[in-house]
């Protein structure tokens, strides 16, 4: 082997490694959930205040747990209504993205401020305030597990139940709790 070949393989052999770490980072970085966020021009609104009776959530070893929240629009008011009288399926879709918008700020805060310590969405169950003849109620929790899919990919992909309720608290429309697991 002349030496001129032998320096081309020396340089192969230290640029190859070399540049699939770099493709790897930039991957990682795109994928990262705070850029999704940031791409997507998603705000995460404030943390609810923390009611003395429960936490808003809990951490036990790599797993936090969301309690339930529910939809509050940015100027602060509460959606409110039955699901099938009241408000429509698409209102209530969009109700339970702000529930979920909800719960990722309170995750945010549970990791320190910073969703790429976030490495799966493990479970949601979210409840539907809905009149007793509405079915649609996983189209309706499809507004908060289509945005945790799209701010962590298919990592926000989760297990899931979707179930009807004769009422919520203060007649919200919807109200979801999730689990999550962290690093």
């Amino acid at each position: 082997m002349t030496r001129q070949n032998r320096r081309s393989v020396l340089a192969a052999g230290v640029a190859l490694p070399l540049l699939t770490l770099a493709r790897s980072a930039a991957r990682a970085e795109a994928s990262s959930p705070e850029r999704r966020l940031r791409q997507r021009g998603i705000v995460l609104p404030e943390p609810p205040s923390p009611n003395p009776n429960y936490a808003p959530f809990v951490r036990t070893g790599n797993l936090v747990f969301v309690s339930g929240m529910g939809p509050t629009r940015p100027d602060g008011s509460v959606a409110t209504g039955k699901v099938g009288r009241d408000v429509t399926r698409e209102e209530a879709y969009q109700h339970a993205r702000l529930t979920g918008l909800a719960i990722l700020a309170v995750l945010r805060g549970a990791v320190g401020g910073d969703l790429d310590r976030v490495t799966r969405v493990v479970k949601v169950l979210g409840m539907v305030n809905a009149t007793p003849d509405f079915t649609d109620h996983g189209k309706v929790v499809n507004g908060c597990t289509d945005l945790f899919i799209e701010v962590f990919g298919e990592a926000g992909r989760a297990a899931r139940s979707s179930v009807g309720m004769i009422s919520l608290p203060s007649n919200i429309t919807v109200e979801v709790e999730a689990a999550f697991e962290v690093s």
